[in-house]
């Protein structure tokens, strides 16, 4: 049932924006292992998306960070070594289709952010910015400053997203 609801929700036409089109496939992510702790929402995952690659699928690995979430092999290993159905761990492929995978690669990053999920900016709360500064700059280094392109991309998404769901509550 789950999976014909991801079918579904995958086959719409890329005639919707980028932004409405990856928030669908976060949303759908959400519906597939709602069992395990996922402590990035929907919508910082589409912020992350948005800054990293744009949402883009079709560029597979670039500098050795795949999928829509630029996942690298070592991120990948920290976060338990997730894959796709059909796959073992030990191919070796097994990195690539994971994190070239929407699903695998938000499962991937959800799993990292449990394991090294920190207050990065001293606000006194672990949330969305924490985590888009420590998937981009890892768990060590994440109270540095972000890249401005990044910061930039990752703050106007959140900020869109917020806007939208102020809308959506005064309807």
């Amino acid at each position: 049932m789950v999976e014909q609801r991801i079918e579904s929700v995958v086959n719409i036409r890329l005639t919707m924006s980028t932004y409405e089109y990856t928030l669908i496939i976060v949303l759908a992510l959400g519906l597939v292992q709602a069992e395990s702790p996922k402590p990035i929402t929907e919508t910082c995952l589409t912020c992350m998306c948005e800054a990293l690659s744009g949402c883009n699928a079709t560029a597979v690995c670039v500098n050795g960070a795949c999928g829509i979430f630029r996942i690298t092999w070592d991120q990948w290993v920290d976060s338990g070594r997730l894959t796709v159905p059909g796959d073992t761990a030990v191919t070796d492929s097994a990195f690539t289709n994971c994190a070239n995978d929407p699903h695998c690669g938000a499962d991937t990053l959800q799993n990292y952010m449990v394991k090294y999920g920190q207050d990065c900016n001293d606000d006194q709360r672990e949330d969305c910015y924490d985590y888009g500064a420590i998937h981009y700059m890892g768990p060590f280094n994440c109270k540095a400053d972000m890249p401005y392109n990044y910061e930039n991309l990752f703050k106007r998404c959140l900020r869109r997203a917020q806007r939208e769901q102020q809308r959506q509550s005064s309807t």
